[in-house]
């Protein structure tokens, strides 16, 4: 008989351990915490609840986790090794299928210490199941296994019978190269041994694409896919053919003192010939002129019937005060690791800047955004600083009308007040100024296609895409693509398309509203069901008319969405 506060029953255990925590913490503890601390939050917890999981504890460097099937833990291990390719974390991870005592505030015995053991004889990035684990699973999830035989491990008398788990990484699809020149810049190296000095390489790629992307004869990847290959050692024909480039800048960043010196060269990927390669040794103060001479020595030699003049003429004019520059190069480099938390530390730090340097447009037009797309998502709560995010826009087009970040802020505003027309005028007006805007061409689809002028709007989302191949707002221009397909009552590719923001984006409410409408008005009533069911618990307060005071849909639009959200079960 159990004893009194305690049961036992059989279940799926999944323990998981961050690989090396002791050394990262002695190489940088802060960084490291926060790094947990972000998995955590915005990975390991939201995809267990997804999965109907039961996070039992947060263990220093790893966490355990109890399910009711064998099937949602397996499945659950994959989804979280898949996303954790985001973070700056590797984890292993084993999966037992076994009896526990649960004493009400942790769970004890050989199911969780074969757990343990298995987690222990996976490589980093892996899965160790058990044989157990296996027979449940092997025809029932679309993964493959690996037998590695019975392994003897520490406390447990018999030997475990392993089995590893395979998760395919899907290869990088090489893209067609365009009919103009194009090119990656790569996020410059911080060779100064200073974490801290980051944003000065970082600052200093933003300025490069930015003023390459002026020039229209140029195709330009966008930071957001780019700066993915920050901190790595990227081969770079692997890089060019991922983003479908031919050429990619690369360089470095060391500061010393009052004097920085920074190394850029370029390379044609499809040879691997360097074909330019400069050396600049400045004073710190002058690193404008630096971003200057790299930019003009690039565009010269992609565009020689354009050359230096072309480049003067159109080159972007740096802020004179260089702690205006850094404090934006810093909140850039938070806002884009698409986090909550990482967006509130650029607002906080965007909202320095303004109020420091009231006539800094680019401050003021990026904290509008930031504002008004962290408030749709629902990473903060409608306040007073979101609602002042017109007067920063209107603010920013006043200091500087040239801004494209203005426009978009301001066409942002327009989509949610469901204002189409003015949306679209001010996108257009972005794109214009900027034409490898990126995000501007994503946020056009999603006016278009919340106004059911779906065609159009997927004619942009496809440029979009082009443009950013591995953007991390690409589950955002996936679900816009899924909604422009449901508008056209193209459901089955409604679908595909929602499934696909929900892979990349774990929790986005957004992509699973558009599936359950797309999925019942294709007739697939029960799973229409089973996702409102997750939706409703990622979002407690969804209902049919929270969707039509929140989601801005256009009369021409709305109506046909609610009718797939109530088939679906939404009331």
């Amino acid at each position: 008989m159990a004893e009194e506060g305690r049961s036992r029953r059989l279940a799926a255990i999944l323990a998981a351990d961050v690989v090396g925590y002791s050394r990262l913490m002695h190489e940088n503890e802060d960084a490291t915490i926060t790094a947990w601390q972000s998995a955590r939050r915005e990975i390991i917890d939201p995809i267990i609840a997804e999965r109907d999981g039961r996070i039992v504890k947060h263990t220093g460097d790893g966490f355990l986790a109890e399910f009711s099937t064998v099937q949602s833990a397996v499945a659950c291990a994959a989804a979280l090794q898949e996303r954790f390719v985001e973070s700056s974390l590797d984890f292993r991870m084993g999966v037992n299928l076994g009896d526990i005592v649960d004493d009400g505030e942790d769970i004890h015995g050989d199911g969780v210490n074969i757990a343990a053991r298995l987690e222990g004889l996976a490589d980093p990035g892996g899965i160790c199941i058990s044989s157990d684990v296996y027979n449940q699973v092997r025809n029932k999830l679309s993964l493959t296994f690996e037998d590695i035989g019975e392994q003897n491990v520490k406390n447990i008398a018999d030997p475990v019978h392993t089995y590893r788990v395979f998760l395919e990484k899907p290869a990088i699809k090489a893209l067609d190269l365009p009919d103009k020149p194009s090119i990656a810049v790569l996020p410059f190296d911080n060779m100064s041994g200073d974490p801290d000095q980051d944003f000065i390489g970082d600052g200093l790629t933003e300025d490069i694409i930015a003023g390459l992307s002026r020039i229209r004869s140029i195709l330009v990847i966008a930071r957001n896919s780019t700066f993915q290959y920050k901190s790595t050692s990227p081969d770079i024909r692997q890089v060019a053919e991922g983003l479908g480039v031919r050429y990619v800048l690369e360089g470095s960043v060391r500061k010393a003192g009052d004097r920085i010196r920074v190394t850029a060269q370029l390379i044609d990927a499809a040879n691997n010939n360097h074909l330019w390669a400069e050396r600049f040794d400045r004073d710190f103060t002058d690193i404008f002129a630096v971003q200057d001479e790299i930019t003009g020595s690039i565009v010269a030699q992609l565009e020689p019937e354009l050359g230096r003049a072309e480049y003067e003429r159109l080159k972007l004019k740096p802020p004179e005060d260089l702690d205006a520059w850094q404090l934006v190069t810093r909140a850039l480099s938070h806002y884009g690791k698409m986090t909550p938390t990482e967006s509130e530390a650029a607002i906080t730090i965007l909202s320095e800047a303004v109020n420091k340097y009231p006539d800094y447009g680019l401050a003021h037009s990026l904290l509008a955004f930031a504002l008004l797309f962290s408030g749709h998502i629902g990473w903060i709560i409608d306040n007073e600083d979101y609602l002042d995010a017109e007067t920063l826009a209107l603010r920013a087009t006043e200091i500087d009308d040239q801004d494209p970040w203005s426009h978009l802020a301001l066409g942002y505003l327009a989509f949610t007040k469901r204002d189409t027309q003015e949306a679209v005028r001010k996108y257009k007006r972005a794109i214009e100024l900027n034409p490898n805007f990126a995000i501007a061409y994503g946020y056009m689809g999603w006016a278009l296609a919340f106004d059911g002028q779906s065609d159009e709007a997927i004619e942009y989302f496809e440029r979009a895409l082009r443009m950013s191949p591995h953007d991390p707002l690409g589950a955002f221009f996936y679900s816009g693509t899924g909604v422009a397909h449901y508008c056209a009552q193209r459901y089955d590719e409604a679908v595909e398309w929602s499934k696909n923001a929900i892979s990349e984006r774990a929790g986005f409410t957004a992509a699973y509203r558009i599936l359950c409408a797309s999925l019942a008005k294709a007739g697939n009533i029960k799973e229409a069901q089973e996702m409102l069911n997750r939706l409703t618990k990622m979002q407690p307060n969804v209902s049919l008319s929270w969707i039509e005071q929140h989601v801005p849909y256009t009369e021409n639009a709305m109506p046909h969405f609610l009718e797939g959200m109530r088939m679906a079960g939404l009331k």
